[in-house]
């Protein structure tokens, strides 16, 4: 288990060996404030989702164990209002602060894996009806845009909190990514006018 498992650091000492996700929701927590599992996974939705991850609450509390068992992380229960439950929050430990630190500085990075559904459709477009094609780019269009509006939205709310520079700049980084998928999407349109043999779409009219 990758839990159970643990890599030697320069100084000698033991670092548990931690699946990428675990580091992440680790980094979420190494701004420094103490967290409930939601305001990770509302956090995570704000940044990580448009380049790395969209979390659900379960992978996220499942991570959080994974944390505080490898002492990254500790926990306490915070008294609510009357009629409503305690809730638990999370902050990073001394430990686990060094561990992401040296995570993030050392270890090397992956490159990223491209695995695009709309691209393997277009792959495969000679068992597609030309119509459906054209749907499926005007889809992948929409929701590039969609994914660019949002990025760019959390960009502005980000940009009042000082500590989230860095989210800020992967935020501008997404927002440029999805208006160039936007932009392909718009390219591969008019490419697959061009096919051999391919008839000329035509709008229709009410």
């Amino acid at each position: 288990m990758a839990d159970e498992t643990a890599e030697a650091t320069p100084g000698g000492t033991a670092r548990r060996a931690l699946p990428a996700t675990s580091w992440a929701v680790l980094g979420l927590l190494s701004f420094g404030e103490e967290l409930s599992g939601y305001d990770l996974k509302k956090w995570s939705d704000w940044s990580l989702r448009f380049f790395y991850w969209s979390p659900s609450f379960s992978q996220i509390y499942s991570e959080l164990k994974r944390l505080e068992k490898a002492g990254y992380a500790s926990s306490r229960m915070v008294a609510q209002e009357t009629g409503t439950r305690d809730k638990r929050v999370y902050r990073i430990t001394d430990e686990g602060m060094a561990a992401v630190r040296h995570w993030a500085r050392e270890t090397p990075v992956d490159p990223p894996v491209l695995k695009h559904g709309p691209m393997l459709r277009l792959w495969l477009g000679h068992l597609l009806e030309p119509e459906q094609m054209r749907r499926l780019l005007l889809q992948q269009q929409e929701f590039a845009e969609g994914m660019r509006m949002g990025a760019e939205a959390d960009v502005a709310a980000a940009q009042q909190e000082e500590a989230w520079a860095y989210p800020t700049l992967t935020l501008k980084w997404a927002e440029r990514y999805y208006a160039s998928e936007r932009d392909l999407a718009a390219a591969m349109l008019k490419d697959l006018e061009t096919l051999p043999g391919r008839p000329p779409h035509t709008e229709t009219g009410p």
